[in-house]
C-alpha cells in the first residue's frame, strides 16, 4: 500500500516531530498542504494532549500524527536519589547562573507517565500515532488499530526495523544518523547504531514489507529524490521545517540552523542524558568538559530549567540547538516554500 493511501495524505511527506519544539501552526501547515503534520508529545500531560488535539482540529481537518516516546530504560539510566540530584544540580551551577535561573530543588520534575499520555493520545484519534525508542506494546498497537489509527515505528538499524515489523506497526521511519535530535536506538547503544540514511534506507526497504519513511539529511528536492530512488515510500523532514517561521524554535535557534555547516553538528548526551545531534555551544562544551551528566530524564529536566530562561533572553549559547547535518540546506522562512521545494523531488504517480 502506498504511504498516501495508508495515511490519507496527498503527499509522501512527514513533518519530523519535535519533542519540545512542535507547534500547532507548523503541524497544521504541513497537513493542510497534503503532507502528514506531526506533533511531538514528549513531556505533555493528558490535558495538554487534549488541548493540542483541539487546537490542531481548529486549524486543519486533514490527517496529522502524534508522536510519543516509549518508556524504555536504556543502559546507564536509573532512578536518582537526593544526594545524586544535588550533585547533578551543582555540576550545572554556572549555567543556571548564566541564564539567570534559580537552581531546581528536589525532587526532579519528571515527565508524565506513558499510560497517561497514550490514553489521551489514542482518545484524540489522530490519523497516525508514531513512536520512538522501541516497539509499541501489542495492546497499544491493537487499541490504535481498533480506532482506525495507523501506527508508525522508528528504526535506526535493520534489526530494529525487523523488530518493529514483527510488532505489527504499519510503517517504519528509517532514521539515518544525519538526523537532528535524539537517536532513538533501542536494540543496541545509540553509539553502535549510527547508520547513515544512504545505507540504512535501502536495507530497511529490503528487510520489511511495508512503507518505509526515509529520515535524515533530507532538506531539498535532491535529498527527496535520492530517498525515493533508494526505495522509500515517503520522506520525513525535520531541520528544514524547524528553521521556518512557523516552528516553535526560538529565533536564535533558527538563526543558528541557517549558519551551520554539516561538520558543525555533534552527537552529545550533555543536554538530555541521551545521545542527540545538535550544535555544540557553551552549554554542551561546559557539560562535556565537566564530565558529570545525570541519566535521562533527570539531565533533560535540569537543563530544561536554564534552557527555558535562556530562550526568553535569546541566548543561543544555553539552548539545545538540535539540528541535522543538512542544516545549511534549510534556506526557507516559510513552511510552504519548504514543501514546494521538496515536492520537486517527489515521484510522479
Amino acid at each position: 500500500m502506498r504511504f498516501e493511501e495508508l495515511t490519507g495524505t496527498t503527499l509522501p511527506l512527514v513533518l519530523g516531530p519535535f519533542g519540545g519544539l512542535s507547534s500547532v501552526e507548523l503541524t497544521a501547515a504541513v497537513s493542510e498542504a497534503g503532507g502528514l503534520g506531526s506533533f511531538g508529545l514528549y513531556g505533555y500531560s493528558a490535558d495538554r494532549i487534549r488541548s493540542t488535539a483541539a487546537a490542531l482540529r481548529s486549524r486543519t481537518d486533514r490527517p496529522f500524527a502524534f508522536n510519543l516516546w516509549l518508556p524504555i530504560e536504556l543502559p546507564g539510566e536509573h532512578p536518582v536519589d537526593r544526594d545524586e540530584y544535588v550533585r547533578y544540580v551543582d555540576a550545572l551551577g554556572a549555567l543556571f547562573d548564566a541564564a539567570g535561573a534559580e537552581r531546581p530543588v528536589w525532587p526532579a520534575a519528571l515527565p508524565p507517565s506513558f499510560d497517561e499520555q497514550i490514553e489521551a493520545a489514542r482518545a484524540a484519534e489522530p490519523a497516525v500515532l508514531s513512536f520512538i525508542f522501541g516497539v509499541p506494546p501489542a495492546d497499544v498497537v491493537a487499541a490504535a488499530h481498533d480506532r482506525g489509527i495507523v501506527v508508525v515505528g522508528t528504526a535506526t538499524t535493520v534489526a530494529e526495523a525487523r523488530a518493529l515489523a514483527a510488532g505489527g506497526v504499519d510503517a517504519i521511519v528509517a532514521s539515518g544518523s544525519e538526523s537532528a535530535g535524539h537517536r532513538p536506538s533501542f536494540l543496541a547503544p545509540a553509539e553502535d547504531s549510527l547508520v547513515g540514511s544512504l545505507a540504512l534506507v535501502p536495507q530497511v526497504v529490503d528487510a520489511v514489507d511495508m512503507p518505509v519513511i526515509a529520515a535524515g539529511g533530507i532538506a531539498d528536492r535532491r535529498g527527496a529524490a535520492a530517498a525515493f530512488a533508494l526505495g522509500a515510500s515517503a520522506v520525513q523532514v525535520g531541520t528544514a521545517f524547524l528553521a521556518t517561521d512557523q516552528s516553535a524554535a526560538p529565533a536564535a535557534h533558527r538563526a543558528r540552523i541557517r549558519s551551520a555547516e554539516a561538520s558543525d553538528t555533534v552527537l552529545t548526551r550533555a543536554m538530555s542524558g541521551r545521545l542527540a545531534r545538535g550544535l555544540r555551544n557553551r552549554a554542551v562544551r561546559e557539560i562535556e568538559q565537566g564530565g558529570t551528566i545525570a541519566p535521562f530524564p533527570v539531565q533533560n529536566a535540569l537543563t530544561g530549567v536554564f534552557r527555558a530562561a535562556a530562550a526568553g533572553r535569546g541566548d543561543d549559547e544555553l539552548l539545545s540547538l538540535w539540528m541535522g547535518q543538512s542544516a545549511s540546506l534549510a534556506r526557507y522562512d516559510d513552511a510552504g516554500d519548504v514543501i514546494a521545494e521538496l515536492a520537486h523531488g517527489f515521484p510522479a504517480h
